[in-house]
Formats: structure tokens, sequence, C-alpha cells
């Protein structure tokens, strides 16, 4: 809280929140005196007219640990104070209290300073608020009551005294999600279909970017009022201009700004006075230009924030909307989208053109397009929020570079992908440095990932475009088998062959080949009995030219046959034509391996969906407090047992004599070991001794080891054998925290059969990790050995993910080995590296993307 923190109220537009500081004291003044009477009674439980320099100081100055207060601030005014005070040296319970001024009231400052003071107040702590309410004071009641605290309340006195922990609870996160997920969807909302637009940089000339933009609004035909801000020229495009949008007097919501950088802050400042809610910013020469325009960016978004302004861009594209109501095309290209289902987010600015111009080519009609530019502000996550409940957006399409909020994104993803599919273009290659030198997921493991978050990640934006057309224009299959259906034999055994590549299940009685003399009629007939066939989820089509001396009208009687059946609703189908055109709104590919490939993407979307998501567990024995502890000390064994995992107890030993010691105190037998990080665990290369009793054996033990692998050696008390695993936890850059499980041994470090879940884990997602690696039938009885205790690695498995999930400064963590057995595990090493703990940003109350 240095820097403070941009939030979002309940309206979408934005305040900054930040610390009160001792020179406050004459905005504190201000803001007391535009105070209504009745606000500074139901506050003060009096009319306190004045604020005496003695309640001032004591206001301003506050010590940040038993004391603190925060302000939020608009236009530099001080609109709302919330402060909390320690009853009491040491005592965990505080005292919380806030008041907002009159005009900026019922637009969720309260629950915004509420969530803020109560995450310091953990930090420093305290464990429990109260209160004291007047009992007309129904706006303050319902902030209390709406936390999701479990706040309990006594009338004495004629005040209702509240009283609640803070620490947070399952109720609490939902009520916080819901809030941050409305109110960035209504930021977004009022851009997507605004009542006017102000144009910043349409010349009088009708050159340049400004005047293209507003020639494309005007042309796709906008609905709301079009306000060209111009310095000098009384009309642009025929339309009266204006030295500021404001004294157009109708209503500004948002700004279109194509103007030089270096003006670019007062055209939004000026846009602010109108009371518009964000801009989108066309202009360049910022962030991508280098470290001055990073620094110009960043003063850019700060400045939008302060005066309650969203912004997309700079260097964005633009924005649409093809609702009919709305009709909005605000961006380069000079043609508004088709009108469809399609929500597309784009990060990159340059390939908006192309990629609007594709969308087009392919019958994709789309319901809304952002294109982010540079990201500044707004970014995919907000968008995600927007289209979840969107009435006019079935399916989302994301074209990613980079992620700024990685764990954000995605536990949005896993929320929307349950109720709408997502598609995204992103990186599956990871960037170095991550957590330390250690690796995480590779690329095929980042691609589970996103399958096991709901999303579809593809490749390429052709791929993008290839699935978005089928779930677009398609239901979602039933299963995985496939009826392959056609007029060439040929063409039918490469769908064969790549359906089963690609995990799909041909279904029994196909391929089925009309044979190439068959005409439409027939084809019509084997794709009818194929979508009724209760065999069959759904199909893959297949057209060669038909024989030489057919009738030019055959080609549309084939179309038809194949429309038929695909636009029925009742199964997807793909289709590859060799000939001919495709009906509209069919998902056809120019190649048999292109439209199975999209069809087994959507097919995992589909599996994925019907399975339910599971829950998170309680877990007995995990102490928050001694976690926190042993995290500020940095200490991996107490980390562990405060999740009550236990590592098998050893001793660090450089001489015979440090080794016998070890072992006398461990107790017989033990395990000597080499202590190079590499080896300790490589019985293969004679680095292991095991189940060494008697002084004499650990000093035979070590001076074997000593001399193969250096003096230190690793002393560990002696456990039961069984099947070695290894648990890590890492920090994805699309998925923040993430927990891996495999088997140990070489073969498996070699082929990297690790299983990865994004943290914290279900109670499914957590039996799924166990048994999907290669090599998991080692763990279930594997030709007639003992099957393990698969729920005790569950358990290891959930508190790891939890661990993962509450503390940002644990970016690496590696239990290695973990030994299962009959009777549950032994974890005999733990390796963690601790970090930054301001490197996931999706943690604590409520506040925008830092800057």
């Amino acid at each position: 809280m240095e820097r403070g923190a941009d939030v979002l109220l309940s309206d979408g537009t934005s305040v900054h929140l930040r610390r009160i500081r001792p020179e406050d004291a004459p905005a504190i003044v201000d803001f007391h005196s535009r105070m209504s009477e009745r606000t500074r009674y139901l506050r003060y439980f009096s009319p306190y007219p004045r604020i005496p320099e003695r309640d001032l100081h004591r206001f301003v100055n506050v010590d940040h640990h038993d004391r603190e207060a925060f302000v939020t601030l608009a236009d530099d005014r001080i609109t709302s104070v919330g402060r909390y005070e320690r009853l009491g040296p040491d005592s965990p319970e505080a005292e919380v209290a806030f008041v907002v001024e009159d005009a900026q009231q019922g637009r969720g400052i309260g629950s915004v300073l509420l969530e803020h003071l109560a995450d310091a107040a953990r930090r420093n702590g305290i464990v429990r608020f109260v209160a004291e309410v007047l009992p007309e004071n129904n706006g303050m009641l319902r902030v209390f009551g709406d936390t999701g605290y479990q706040v309990r309340r006594r009338y004495a006195d004629g005040v209702v005294h509240l009283s609640f922990p803070i620490e947070p609870t399952e109720k609490s996160r939902e009520v916080q999600e819901s809030r941050e997920h409305l109110t960035e969807a209504r930021s977004i909302a009022r851009l997507l279909s605004p009542r006017g637009i102000a144009i910043y940089g349409a010349s009088a000339t009708g050159q340049g970017i400004g005047a293209l933009m507003l020639g494309n609004l005007r042309d796709g035909g906008y609905t709301g009022e079009l306000v060209p801000v111009h310095p000098t020229a009384d009309r642009v495009a025929g339309l009266r201009a204006y030295r500021s949008a404001a004294d157009a007097g109708v209503p500004i919501d948002l700004a279109l700004i194509a103007v030089p950088a270096d003006r670019v802050s007062e055209a939004g400042r000026d846009a602010a006075r109108s009371g518009a809610g964000g801009g989108v910013v066309v202009s360049a020469g910022f962030a991508e230009t280098g470290p001055e325009g990073a620094a110009q960016q960043r003063a850019l978004v700060e400045a939008a924030r302060a005066a309650g302004l969203r912004v997309i861009g700079p260097s964005s594209f633009g924005i649409a909307n093809t609702d009919p109501s709305v009709r909005l095309n605000a961006t380069l290209s000079p043609r508004l989208p088709m009108a469809g289902r399609v929500g597309f987010f784009s990060q990159s600015g340059a390939l908006g053109v192309a990629l609007m111009a594709e969308a087009d080519r392919r019958g994709l009609g789309l319901s809304s397009f952002v294109s982010a530019g540079n990201r500044a502000d707004v970014s995919g996550n907000d968008l995600l929020q927007y289209w979840q409940d969107d009435p006019g957006t079935d399916v989302v399409l994301l074209y990613l570079e980079t992620f700024g909020n990685p764990r954000k994104f995605a536990r949005l993803a896993r929320r929307i992908s349950r109720v709408k599919p997502v598609v995204a273009v992103a990186s599956a290659t990871r960037p170095p440095g991550l957590a330390g030198d250690t690796p995480g997921p590779d690329a095929s493991s980042v691609t589970a990932l996103f399958a096991r978050s709901g999303v579809i990640r593809v490749d390429t934006v052709q791929e993008l475009f290839d699935v978005g057309m089928l779930l677009a224009h398609q239901p979602l299959p039933a299963g995985r088998r496939v009826a392959v259906v056609g007029n060439s034999s040929a063409l039918g055994e490469l769908a064969v062959v790549a359906c089963r590549a690609a995990g799909l299940v041909v279904a029994d009685g196909y391929p089925r080949d009309t044979g190439s003399e068959a005409g439409a009629h027939d084809l019509a007939d084997v794709l009818a009995d194929a979508a009724v066939d209760d065999q069959v989820d759904a199909l893959v089509v297949v057209f060669a030219p038909p024989m030489p001396g057919r009738h030019a009208d055959e080609d549309a009687d084939f179309a038809a046959a194949l429309a038929s059946v695909a636009l029925a609703g009742e199964k997807p189908t793909v289709a590859t034509m060799v000939f001919g055109q495709a009906p509209p709104r069919v998902p056809a590919y120019p190649s048999v391996e292109e439209a199975v490939r999209a069809l087994s993407r959507v097919v995992g979307y589909a599996d994925w969906l019907r399975r339910p998501p599971g829950v998170l567990p309680e877990l007995s024995g995990v102490d928050p407090v001694a976690a926190e502890a042993a995290v500020a000390a940095e200490s991996p064994t107490a980390l562990l047992a405060a999740y009550g995992i236990a590592v098998v107890p050893s001793t660090l030993a450089a001489s015979a004599d440090e080794a016998v010691a070890a072992a006398a105190e461990l107790g017989y037998p033990v395990a000597i070991k080499a202590a190079g990080g590499a080896l300790r665990h490589r019985i293969d290369l004679g680095a292991v001794r095991l189940a060494i009793n008697g002084d004499d054996a650990v000093r035979a033990a070590y001076g074997e080891l000593a001399g193969a692998f250096g003096p230190e050696v690793l002393v560990q008390t002696m456990v039961a054998p069984g099947v070695a695993c290894t648990v890590e936890l890492r920090e994805d850059p699309a998925f923040g925290p993430v927990v891996g499980f495999g088997l140990g041994g070489v073969a498996s470090e070699l082929l990297g059969d690790l299983a990865w879940r994004a943290a914290p884990l279900t109670d499914r997602a957590a039996e799924a990790l166990v048994d999907e690696p290669r090599a998991a039938p080692l763990l279930h009885g594997y030709r007639g050995s003992t099957p393990v205790d698969r729920a005790a690695l569950v358990d290891l498995l959930l508190r790891m993910g939890r661990l993962a999930d509450e503390h940002p400064r644990v970016r690496s963590l590696t239990l290695n080995p973990v030994l299962a057995r009959p009777d549950g595990w032994s974890v005999l090493h733990a390796a963690v590296e601790f970090g930054d703990p301001g490197a996931r940003p999706d943690t604590g109350p409520r506040r925008l993307r830092s800057v």
C-alpha cells in the first residue's frame, strides 16, 4: 500500500485508494466540510460541525500497525476515509469505521475500504473487527452485513454493536469475487455500449487516423452521439466541433483518442470532465518505444484512473460492437464486422485489420471486438468478466501475447468456461527466470493445463478461427465417437487416421463411402443415417469431386445435402470439400487434418465440461499462523509442518565422527547418502547406503561415500521402502502456482513424466493428478505389486495445492523423493525457493493491475 491501489466501484469507474498522510490535514478538513449534517451525525453520533485541531492531528497521523487509515481520491479530492484502531496493546481486536462523501455514497466505496482495512489488519495480527453503528444507518449496516463474514449483532444503549472475524472465508471470497466481476464487467459494458463518443484527433481536413475512425463510426451506423473535439475548427466531417467534450451537453461514455502521445493525457482529462467512463487510445509512442515511453504510459494510466477512466491501449486498433442498438465501429477497419455471437479479444493492434478481415471471410459473426494494444489497463481478464454475462456472446476468442495477471486469468477461465467456451492463442514457451533455474511445465503440459482449466489452447490464428467456427455454429459433442462419411475412400482413410491420432474413436460401421459415382441424394441418405445413429457423437464429412460428366448444379445439391445435416443442430459436423462451396455456417476446412484437429479440440472441451469441477476440501492439521512465521523465517521444514507435511529427519555430516553422532541421535537403522543435490537419491550410482546398523557400519559407509563423492554426507532416519514419487510446486506465467506429480527415477525424469494442475487443487484435480503420469500403474498394483495408499497421496497433493495458493513468496518447492506405501507416505527431502511476495497480483483485496 505504499504506492496505493486503483480500485473499481460498483458503477465501473475507478478511484485511487492509499494510506492517509499527515499532509492530508487540509484535504480532510475540506472533505469534512462537504459532508451533510446527517452524514456527520451517522459517523460521529453527534453534529460534529468542525474537526478540532487535536482530533485532526490524530486523524492524519497513524502508525500503520495499531492504527491505520485509508482514503480514496477522485480528482485529487478525498472522497472517503476508513480506519481501524486496535483495542489496547497487543489486542487481537480493532474497531473499524469509515465515512463516504454524500455525493459518492452508493457506489461500493465502503466495501472496498473494508476489504483493504481487513487485509492490513490481518497482516498486523488483528483477527477481529468491532464496530458501532446507529440503527438508522442502513447503508453502513448493509456494508458490514454483505461482506460474507460471520457478523454478530447486539443492540444496546441505542447503538448496534457488530463483531466479526476478518479471516477470509469461502463466503467472503465469493462475495469479493462477485463484486470484482460486477465492477469490471460494468466498466467494459459502458465502453462497448456508449451513449456518446468524444473524438480527439479528427482533423478538419479529413486526413489522419482520427478522421478515419470518425468516418468509420458514421459509416457503420453508430446510434449514439458523436462529439468531435478540436482546438480551433467549428466543424469536423460535417459535425459541429467543440473545444471541450463537456461543452456538447450530451452524455459521453467513451473517448476515442488519436492525438500525438504528448497530448493524450490532456485529452483524457477533458474526457473525464465530460463524465466519460474510459478511452480508446489508438495513439502510438508509449511503452513500445522504450523506457521513456513506458514511463509516459504509466503516467497516462495513473492519471486516467485518478480521473475514473479505464484505458484501452495505447496503440489499440480499436473496439467494435455489432449489436443493432449500438453499431459501434471504433476501429481502423472500414467495415463493421459481421454480426454474430463471438466475442474477440486481440492483444495485438498490428494484427487487428487482418483478424477482422479473416473473421469476415470465414463468416464468423462477432458480437464485440477489442484490441488492447499495449494492454496498459484493460486486458483480456476484463473482457472475460464482461463476456461471461453478455447475452449476445456465446463463444470467446482470445489472441494473447503475454499474461498481465496469470493467476486471475486461470481463475476467470475456469469459471467462464463452465458457461461459455474460451479459445486462446497463447504461447506455450516458458520465459527463463520464473523460479530460479528450475524448469516448470513443458509446452505439452501447458496445453494440458489450459485444457484442465476449460480453455481450448491453439497454436495459430488459423486454428483459432477453425475452432471458433465450429463452436459458433455447431452443438457440443456428447462423446468421442466419430462417423466418417464421404464419397472418397482415400479421403475417408485419411480422416480415420487423423481421428485416431487425435484421440477420437471411429464409430463402429464407419467410415462409410458412397463411392465416387454416387449423387447428392445418395450422400444425403448416408449423412441422415449417421446423424441419427446412437453410436455416433460427431460427423466428419469428406467430399471429393464427383465423376466427370455430372451437371454443374449438382455442386449445389451436395452442399444442400451437407447443410441439411450440419445445420440441424443435433450433432457437430465438420467437412472437407475438395470441390464446390460449403454452405454458410457449416464449418468447412481445406484439409481433413484441419477438420479433425478442430473437432478434437472441441471434443476435449466437451469432456472437461461433463466432469464435475470438484470441491476444495477442508484439511486438518493446517496452522496458518505457523505457516506465516515459517515463510517469514524462510524455513522449509517448518512451512511444510504447518501444512501437516512431515519431512523425515536428517543431519548433514562432514566426517565419520559426525556421521556416527548423527546416527546415534536419530536412532538406528539409518540411511547415509551423498549430500550433493543431484546424487543424494541415486542408488543406481552407489550414492546411497541403506539400513546401516551400528557405529562401525556407519564409519565404513561414510568412508566409501566420502571417497567417491566428497566429504559431506546426509544421515537420515531409515523408513520403510515404497514407490519413489516427486511432487513439485512452480510459478507458471499463464497459470500462477501449479502443482506437479510424477514417479521418481531416471526414466521418469528423462521423459518428463509429470502431470500438472493449477492451484489450489480440488479433490477431483488431486485424484486425477495421481493417476495421470504414464508410470502411474506402478502405484496401483502393477504386475502383482501391492497398491499404495492412493487417498494419502491425494491428501498430500491437496496440502501442497493449498500451500501454493496461500503463499506467493514460495516460488518453487520440490518433495523428492516421496516414498508412497500401502500405509501412507514419507517425504525424504524438501527444497524450497522463496522470492518476491509481489509476484502474484491476484491475492488480497480488490485492485486493478499495477501499471
